[in-house]
């Protein structure tokens, strides 16, 4: 009697083992890793030029404005589903309302922040964002300028893929003036896929 106990008692530890293990395999297998797709709208920053028109109006083109848009990943960490490291790459770009010449002001942002997920919908992000390539072309109008890459701190809030961003940045450059490129903007992220 003994070993029929046994062996009904192993038979359910044996079926409630591989009921789990089933179990295990049938759940939705997310991955840690997460494609990013961005775009920013951001203002502020000293004036690098002002341009002005035939009709008598002008133009600031200043050193944190632009739009952006980016691609990058996301890596939720195992154990920690709050907490998510993203890193971006993309192309941030100004011009001017000037028709028969292309001002623009261009640079190449890259950013690195840890995020907290607050909510399933709410995002404190933090980290550093940096601007390389970043050039002041004129067209041909006056003098051109380049500046040295640039590195700061970057903060952002956002809900549910949409988020108030606030970045601080000095600009240096080739006469070693220096133009703060601070700036407050609007972040779209869409990441693939969703969770």
């Amino acid at each position: 009697m003994k070993m029929y106990k046994k062996l009904i008692l192993l038979s359910f530890l044996f079926l409630a083992s591989f009921c789990h293990s089933f179990a295990q395999n049938n759940e939705k297998k997310t991955s840690s890793f997460r494609f990013l797709i961005r775009g920013a709208l951001e203002m502020g920053g000293d004036r690098v030029a002002q341009v002005y028109f035939t009709n008598g109006e002008k133009q600031s083109v200043k050193a944190g404005q632009g739009g952006s848009i980016a691609i990058g990943g996301e890596f939720q960490m195992p154990h920690v589903e709050r907490l998510l490291f993203s890193a971006t790459v993309g192309y941030k770009y100004v011009t001017t309302q000037a028709d028969n010449v292309h001002i623009r002001l261009t640079r190449v942002p890259i950013l690195v922040t840890g995020n907290w997920m607050a909510t399933k919908k709410l995002r404190f992000g933090a980290g550093i964002a940096t601007h390389q390539a970043i050039r002041f072309k004129t067209d041909g109008l006056g003098q051109d300028i380049s500046f040295d890459g640039a590195t700061g701190p970057t903060f952002e809030l956002a809900y549910s893929g949409i988020g108030l961003t606030y970045t601080a940045m000095m600009y240096k450059d080739q006469d070693k003036h220096q133009y703060s490129a601070n700036a407050i903007g609007l972040s779209f992220t869409l990441a693939i896929p969703k969770r």
